[in-house]
């Protein structure tokens, strides 16, 4: 069985343009001929290829590296976009919804690793530990990069929003709470303890 499957890569692709659609008017593009009134008008490409650019590598390779890591460990690790479970899939709509009627806060699952197998509660722990581990790296290598001033002047903007996004995505997935990373993580290190 190939380590990524026809089915995840389509699940890819449309997760990283559903969340480039929901972020496309939020996240600010600057362009060298800035028309304010272009949103007004209809679709925008640009924007919707920025927010992806911004937004969908913190994602992917969060869920990616949940995946790589559980299969490493001999897992069945298989990753769904958030259209294929019904609580998702409800988040999803309701992203959507409040991207229409301009309401400002959502909450959406856009994709998740499903870990299945005969592991050990360490195994699981480090696979649930993998994904926030990857936005801790985005986030201080973007925050390191801004520091040094190791950038071109065009690169600046993606380079604070990718330092946010991936502050944000680690300190809310690292929430010890049920359903979250953290708490996956915590669990299972401390029933390998036990």
């Amino acid at each position: 069985m190939p380590i990524i499957t026809f089915s995840e890569i389509i699940d890819l692709i449309a997760m990283t343009v559903f969340v480039g659609y929901i972020f496309s008017d939020i996240i600010p593009s600057r362009r060298e001929n800035y028309d304010p009134l272009a949103h007004y008008r209809g679709f925008d490409l640009e924007g919707l290829k920025f927010a992806i650019l911004a937004t969908a590598p913190a994602i992917i390779v969060h869920e990616l590296a949940h995946k790589f890591v559980a299969v490493s460990f001999g897992l069945n690790a298989i990753f769904y976009a958030f259209y294929r479970q019904t609580f998702t899939l409800i988040l999803g709509a309701l992203a959507v919804l409040s991207k229409l009627t301009g309401f400002g806060f959502m909450l959406f699952v856009p994709g998740y690793v499903g870990i299945s197998g005969h592991g050990t509660h360490l195994q699981f722990a480090l696979a649930a530990l993998a994904g926030p581990l990857v936005n801790l790296a985005l986030w201080l290598g973007a925050w390191l990069i801004l520091k040094k001033k190791m950038y071109r002047k065009k690169y600046y903007l993606l380079l604070i929003l990718t330092s946010r996004i991936n502050m944000f995505l680690f300190i809310f997935n690292m929430l010890p709470f049920p359903g979250f990373d953290g708490y996956n993580f915590l669990s299972n290190l401390i029933k390998s303890f036990a």
